[in-house]
């Protein structure tokens, strides 16, 4: 990696600032008169979540590094406190952006019947009949909590709504809180209306008198806080059990520091300074929201109206003409590679995959990661099930997927529980690609079949974001992916880690190039190669998407390429300290879909290739997780890829912008007819693939769903 000191001005943008500038293209969607109000609602509350996120993550880790006096600047040359600083400035100017957007979307709302209001100007019935929906569903669930000598401050779950409340008695102040679980909804319907809803805390401060007899309420403020839950796990020599060593420091991160709040803009002087002083969060670190706070919570008003013109045209994923037909998944992917672009082919392909490895007999092992898997995963059920029919199966679980932790450790019980060889992964490496492996026993051989993919085994994303999968039963594949999981379950953390340090040449693989071994050595000889072409004459270009682009030393061979002549595509959805100059192009695509694939095309001479990757470039997925590249065997695979979807994507002048020298990012101008490369992939979709049954229908059923395509157009 480059030394920081080694940073000329200007090289890099600020990682912090460019995903602040990332959330700022979600937010235009919700801004954009254009896009269907529901979808605008939806983007609204993304935008908000997003930044809780990033308040919680990135902020909290900054923070942490202060605390720590550590003094390391960023890639931009930022010391932590500077970094801090202009977070500081960048998220006040956003939440007022936000907060804007959230009063023109409102008024639009009001303007097709759907409302969000107060209990001002209710009726007397309406107001009855919310007294009895508060004393019937609300009262039961909430406590008071007084805050005096004899009663501790709170403990206040991060980004939970809470109420403080100023109470008088005989010219004394008491002061008590009152959280709202997230069981109950936040916007409660107002009675004899078809869609007005009021918030949560509204009603509460209605009746939250019932609460305090004999005192006087003089004050109730609704307000939040966000703790760093930056997880930080203890050295490997330290760990005994990564399971027990995740759950504890779940528990730790429930109440880590606090690293913002956001407080009703009618608070007074007196409960900001309190929570100020109590929670010990800065000035600077204080937001007095506008009239609604946590504005995340607007996904359940997207969620709740049935008013179909407001939404996105529905579209029901389809199904690769190569699959639709009577024959079974194993007979289809030996005789051909096959290849999903979701959520425009349908994610049902691999549930089936999984479910008819689980129950073919043939089939006599199963090795896979998980990564995030959702709530209710019907792949981890088929897992389960093939353990419970005699098969070999042994699947890693990554404990250590931010936000998913507990839910993975509860899958991982699971799943022992059924008889699978569950391995917890690596301390201090996260498995982040996503790889099945089935061994079939075909005649006198045994067979491997192989599915990888860019995006996680859960059919809940998989209908939301844009990924690629592949399934293959060539040989090589199966080698490279029986060497990995070997890997995954074979080495002890402290033996895993000296393989990847000291060892990583040792491992030869087929086809796969792997992180933390070779990944990032060989993303800069694939530039570097490119760079050697141009110099030469040859055809050179490079042509890329992915998530992130961050690691310097790929930047500076991005740059070194482009100024030997290399033309450079890159389609970076989010964060990019890459700084453009000539023959560099960055775009970033925000629609209706999660950009979350990463593929990669180089020119290589006249000798194209393709790759797809589970990782993006990033200082993390080069060194502190496992991750897989592969190439795109076959030329109808990859001119699909290069010139379909690269090419459709690159041509976008609808929902594209264009990073500029500066740092901020332009909507590309749209032409007369203006290409919005999502819609497009759908109508391919609908040209070319297959018609089946309904999304959630076709993921409970695949097998039958696949039998059943027709060939007709149509959502």
């Amino acid at each position: 990696m480059v030394a920081t000191t080694d940073v000329a001005p200007g090289e890099f943008f600020n990682r912090e600032l460019s995903w602040l500038e990332f959330n700022r293209r979600v937010l235009a969607e919700a801004e954009d008169e254009r896009v269907p109000l529901l979808e605008r609602v939806k983007f609204l509350s993304i935008a908000a979540n997003n930044l809780d996120e990033f308040l919680m993550v990135r902020a909290g880790a900054i923070h942490a590094l202060i605390e720590s006096g550590i003094r390391e600047r960023s890639v931009d040359g930022l010391t932590p406190k500077q970094q801090l600083k202009a977070i500081r400035a960048r998220v006040k100017s956003f939440l007022r952006e936000m907060h804007a957007v959230y009063e023109d979307v409102a008024t639009a709302l009001r303007g097709v019947g759907v409302r969000i209001g107060t209990v001002k100007g209710a009726t007397k019935k309406q107001d009855a009949a919310l007294a009895e929906e508060f004393e019937a569903r609300i009262a039961p669930v909430l406590t008071p909590l007084a805050f005096d000598p004899a009663h501790p401050f709170p403990f206040l779950a991060s980004g939970a709504l809470t109420l403080a409340i100023v109470l008088g008695s005989d010219g004394e102040t008491h002061i008590a809180f009152i959280r709202v679980p997230p069981t109950l909804p936040r916007f409660i319907a107002l009675p004899g209306t078809a869609a007005s809803y009021i918030p949560i805390e509204d009603v509460i401060r209605l009746h939250v008198a019932r609460f305090f007899p004999g005192l006087k309420v003089e004050e109730v403020v609704p307000f939040r806080v966000i703790r760093n839950a930056d997880m930080l796990l203890r050295e490997e020599d330290e760990v005994e059990d990564l399971l027990k060593s995740v759950e504890t420091e779940l528990r730790r991160r429930e109440r880590k520091e606090v690293v913002w709040m956001e407080i009703g803009r009618d608070a007074s002087d007196f409960i900001v300074a309190l929570l100020q002083n109590e929670l010990e969060v800065e000035r600077e670190d204080t937001w007095l929201s506008a009239r609604l706070p946590k504005l995340g919570d607007l996904m359940q008003i997207y969620t709740r109206i049935d008013k179909p013109s407001l939404r996105d045209e529905p579209f029901n994923p389809r199904m690769p003409a190569e699959l639709a037909t009577s024959g079974d998944m194993f007979s289809i992917i030996r005789a051909t590679d096959v290849l999903l672009h979701r959520p425009y082919d349908s994610y049902s392909a691999v549930v089936e995959f999984l479910q008819s490895a689980a129950d073919d007999p043939n089939v006599v092992a199963i090795k896979q990661t998980l990564y995030r898997s959702g709530p209710e995963s019907v792949v981890a059920e088929a897992l389960a099930r093939a353990a419970e029919r005699g098969k070999q199966v042994t699947v890693v679980v990554e404990l250590q997927a931010r936000f998913d932790e507990a839910r993975n450790i509860v899958w991982a019980r699971r799943l022992e529980e059924a008889g699978v060889q569950v391995v917890y992964g690596l301390v201090g490496i996260k498995t982040h690609c996503k790889i099945c492996l089935v061994v079939r026993n075909e005649g006198n051989e045994l067979r491997r079949y192989v599915h990888l993919s860019t995006g996680n085994y859960s059919a809940a994303t998989a209908r939301l974001y844009t990924d690629l999968d592949l399934f293959t039963a060539h040989p090589d594949f199966g080698d490279d992916a029986a060497q990995l999981m070997n890997l995954l379950t074979g080495y002890s953390a402290d033996t895993a880690q000296e393989v990847f340090q000291n060892h990583g040449a040792d491992w030869k693989w087929k086809r796969f190039v792997a992180a933390p071994m070779h990944y990032h050595a060989w993303v800069l000889s694939m530039i570097e190669r490119e760079e050697k072409h141009a110099r030469a004459g040859r055809p050179a270009q490079i042509t890329a998407k992915m998530n992130a682009l961050v690691e310097t030393e790929v930047i500076r061979a991005l740059y070194r390429a482009a100024a030997a002549g290399v033309k450079i595509d890159l389609i970076v959805r989010g964060i990019c300290c890459l700084v453009p100059r000539e023959n560099i192009r960055v775009v970033s695509i925000v629609d209706r879909f999660l950009e979350h694939s990463r593929m990669f095309v180089f020119r290589n001479g006249g000798a194209t290739e393709v790759w797809i990757a589970s990782g993006d470039w990033m200082p993390r997925n080069f060194f502190s997780r496992i991750e897989v590249a592969w190439p795109v065997l076959g030329a109808a695979l990859c001119d699909r890829i290069e010139h379909q979807i690269l090419a459709t994507s690159l041509s976008d002048d609808v929902k594209a912008w264009r990073l500029q020298p500066d740092g901020t990012y332009r909507r590309r101008k749209s032409s007369a007819r203006g290409v919005r490369s999502q819609q497009r992939f759908i109508e391919i979709a609908r040209a070319e693939a297959v018609r089946i049954p309904r999304y959630d229908e076709a993921i409970k059923r695949p097998g039958v769903a696949r039998r059943k395509a027709k060939r007709k157009k149509g959502s």
